[in-house]
């Protein structure tokens, strides 16, 4: 797993930095992040208005690898609140660092469900008490929401993102093999059809499940048509 700025693919993305900045100034936050777990190389990439000190810091000890933000998030359907993690190891260790950086550990992430499987993550934080924490996100949670998922579906629609989530590559091969079984061929039926063997139809097949992080050939068939790779049959 990886941790990918966005922001150093080629292309105009200085917008949604500037749009997390302009959600902390509207909603009173101090920082505030997106990231997205790509549902295939499992790397995470996304952009933040932290200090690029502590960006640089979080990346380099592999926080993301462990950070219960992300991962309670990326498997929750609800907005997760930071206080319920104050207990875990991981989050102690973290944020007893961020603090040197001028971090809160009070925050908040909102998940956004996407269409290809992946889980967009839109994270703020802000130092303040307990009190005023529970009025603000009584007040902005709305908001927040309807934001989270106004600026996934502009990350995902961008072409450092399609790059991001295009990292990997399926050989002729087994593109052609993928494209038959998602046309409903058995791989006896696909071995005839190319000319090759019945085991290497398998191989191939296998090879593609693997690439697409897939348990089976119709998990990969769909993957591989909702990432534009295949087309349905």
């Amino acid at each position: 797993m990886q941790l990918i700025d966005l922001a150093g693919f080629p292309g105009r993305t200085d917008h949604f930095d500037t749009f997390l900045l302009e959600l902390c100034d509207q909603l009173e936050f101090d920082y505030a992040s997106y990231a997205v777990a790509n549902p295939i190389t499992r790397d995470v990439q996304g952009y933040a208005t932290y200090p690029d000190e502590w960006k640089a810091h979080y990346g380099s000890r592999g926080f993301h690898e462990v950070d219960p933000a992300l991962h309670k998030a990326s498997r929750s359907v609800a907005p997760v609140d930071w206080g319920r993690l104050a207990r875990d190891d991981d989050f102690v260790t973290i944020f007893s660092e961020a603090t040197d950086f001028g971090i809160s550990d009070r925050g908040l992430t909102v998940p956004i469900r996407g269409p290809m499987g992946e889980c967009g993550l839109l994270s703020v934080t802000r130092d303040c008490s307990d009190r005023e924490w529970i009025a603000l996100k009584t007040e902005v949670m709305p908001r927040l929401q309807h934001a989270a998922v106004h600026l996934h579906d502009a990350v995902m629609r961008t072409d450092p993102m399609t790059a991001a989530l295009n990292r990997f590559e399926l050989s002729q091969r087994e593109r052609e093999v993928l494209q038959w079984a998602a046309l409903g061929k058995t791989q006896q039926d696909i071995a005839d059809i190319v000319g090759i063997s019945h085991r290497t139809v398998e191989v191939h097949l296998r090879s593609a499940r693997t690439k697409l992080s897939a348990l089976t050939t119709p998990q990969a068939v769909g993957r591989g048509i909702a990432l534009g790779l295949i087309e349905a049959g």
